[in-house]
């Protein structure tokens, strides 16, 4: 990954602000944010503890700087303990993460960026149409046993990404599994999210997987009418509306954190997911917002 000598960061460890950080800060052009997309960002995040009289002490590292490290992780798909000099403290980075994770401010922010990207578009905020799909993907040794497992099709040991994504292939839903459960039982799991999520959505297209008595169950339950898009023909093949949600699983696949899955959690799989996204988005914001 190329290196800029030259500080992009208004708010790094060279400015006055944040003196008490290491006298360094690099550019990584392919995961540091730029001016704009800190603008889109910062108004999303939570207030720091010590705002607003509530107390706390003041925050030690500046948020750009942290919320860089993290997107340099998840972008590059190194380990925490890699992170380079130029950041704050591995553990300090990963405590943000994992706080974050837990509050649901990744979702709260990814939520606000689909919101913001559906309406520049031109479209309502709220979606009346999905589409889902599944994604096996290898575990690293540090998943646990209890949380991972074999899809015989894919022939995967690890964990399964099951997702939702709009016509235009934003995220909605995402949900963990073991590799081995079926798509039709985890899209039990997935439609009763979606549903909790948008009211707005009467139809959902899935591929043959998702065939049988989840149809029926999601008519009555969710009043959701779930439409079949069946393969015509042996070979690739572009398929209306499936190839979206292709496309959704290779803009979080180009984050490298998320080729594999290195989490002991599955809630932090899917913060990992949603960093993904929000780096996507929050980039096309910024080359299309003045």
């Amino acid at each position: 990954m190329s290196l800029s000598p030259v500080c992009a960061c208004s708010s790094c460890p060279v400015h006055p602000a944040a003196m008490s950080a290491p006298a360094t800060c690099r550019s990584y052009p392919s995961s540091s944010m730029t001016d704009a997309q800190w603008a889109i960002i910062e108004p999303l995040l939570p207030a720091p503890a010590n705002t607003a009289g509530r107390g706390g002490r003041p925050e030690k590292h500046p948020r750009r700087l942290v919320l860089d490290a993290i997107f340099y992780l998840v972008r590059g798909g190194i380990a925490w303990r890699q992170l380079p000099a130029g950041f704050p403290p591995p553990t300090t980075v990963y405590d943000r993460f994992r706080a974050w994770a837990t509050a649901g401010v990744w979702q709260a922010v990814h939520d606000a960026l689909r919101d913001l990207v559906r309406v520049h578009e031109g479209r309502n905020p709220q979606p009346s149409a999905a589409v889902i799909d599944s994604q096996s993907v290898r575990g690293a040794d540090t998943v646990p046993r209890r949380r991972r497992g074999y899809d015989a099709g894919k022939r995967v040991n690890g964990t399964k990404r099951h997702i939702a994504v709009d016509t235009g292939g934003l995220l909605l839903a995402v949900i963990v599994t073991m590799a081995g459960l079926q798509d039709r039982d985890a899209a039990h799991r997935l439609l009763a999210r979606l549903r909790e999520r948008f009211t707005t959505i009467t139809l959902v297209w899935a591929d043959a997987g998702y065939a049988g008595r989840l149809l029926v169950w999601a008519r009555t339950v969710l009043h959701l009418t779930v439409e079949i898009v069946k393969r015509d023909q042996p070979g690739f093949v572009v398929l209306p509306r499936r190839w979206v949600v292709e496309r959704t699983f290779a803009w979080i696949s180009k984050h490298r954190r998320c080729v594999r899955d290195y989490e002991t959690r599955p809630d932090h799989h899917e913060a990992m997911i949603y960093i993904a996204m929000i780096i996507t988005m929050s980039r096309r914001l910024a080359r299309t917002s003045n």
